[in-house]
């Protein structure tokens, strides 16, 4: 007499396997790439919204074609001397008439103070190379961040990170980033 084979219970098979992977789902760290922290501009729509008027002094324009090759206010400039052209740009200190506009703000805290109008327009081509891009951001964003640590030296006596956040927020009031960021082109 031939023995009958019991079977398996798999029933519960479904249940084990959708518990691991629940599992190994909420186990596993997800790597979240870093980058910067920008906000981007709006999609273009069919109504043109015309913005602010500003005065051609006030804008400094950075251009990088694809090439990667840097074009400040039209004329050629080594990515390395970018920085310290901005922070000229923005703070003017001879009131030269090419430079960006200061206005006298109320700064509280500080009281009446020279606050830069200008605006630094970066544009790019298409085709320009990630890290000639990064590279270009990081520059302009040293200026503001050398400014502000400047600043901050003068008149708190410590770097622009180590103050509080109401010691922070007037030197951001004296020196607001102004980065513009236009849609990418083909520059030729």
């Amino acid at each position: 007499m031939a023995r009958k084979v019991q079977e398996i219970n798999a029933g519960s098979m479904a249940d084990i396997a959708f518990l691991l992977l629940i599992f190994f789902l909420m186990a596993t760290t997800m790597n979240v790439d870093s980058g910067l922290s920008r906000m981007l501009p709006p999609m273009p729509t069919d109504v043109q919204v015309k913005g602010p008027d500003v005065k051609q002094r006030n804008v400094f324009i950075v251009l990088v074609n694809k090439f990667d090759m840097l074009l400040v206010n039209g004329q050629p400039m080594d990515v390395h001397m970018l920085r310290d052209k901005t922070k000229e740009f923005v703070l003017n200190p001879n009131d030269d008439p090419n430079l960006s506009e200061k206005k006298m703000d109320n700064i509280e805290g500080l009281g009446e103070w020279p606050v830069s109008k200008g605006v630094v327009s970066l544009q790019n081509d298409r085709g320009t190379s990630y890290k000639m891009y990064m590279t270009v951001q990081n520059e302009l964003v040293a200026a503001y961040n050398e400014l502000r640590d400047n600043l901050a030296s003068e008149k708190f006596g410590k770097k622009y990170d180590k103050l509080t956040a109401e010691e922070q927020t007037i030197v951001k009031d004296v020196f607001p980033q102004r980065i513009s960021e236009a849609e990418p082109k083909d520059v030729k």
